[in-house]
Formats: structure tokens, sequence, C-alpha cells
């Protein structure tokens, strides 16, 4: 268990198509990541929006 051995990849062999088909996986999978992220800038802009525009523009009463 204590013997470390490293290792180089040098070469990945893999066909074109094969390829394609991993980088599609990959766009798909990023997807719900984007959404989740999206959500979470809205929130804050929203937060720190509804925030500093309480200090800049105050309430106005009618």
């Amino acid at each position: 268990m204590g013997n470390r051995q490293e290792v180089v990849v040098t070469d990945i062999k893999m066909s074109f198509t094969s390829m394609v088909i991993f980088m599609i996986k990959w766009v798909l999978a990023s997807i719900p990541a984007i959404i989740i992220l999206s959500l979470l800038f809205g929130l804050l802009t929203v937060l720190f929006g509804g925030f500093i525009g309480g200090f800049v523009g105050g309430i106005r009463h009618i």
C-alpha cells in the first residue's frame, strides 16, 4: 500500500465518432450546472439590486 507508482499519459487513441459522442455527452451534462449557476446569479442580482436600490432610490410614496 505504501508503494506509489507515477504514470504519464502520452497519447489517447480515440475514433472521431467516439470523440464527438463524448463531447455531446459533456455538453449535455453541463446544462444542469449552467441552469443552477444562472439561478444563483439571478438570486444574488435580485438581492443586491434591491439592497442597493433601497439606498439609492428610496421608497417613493404616491
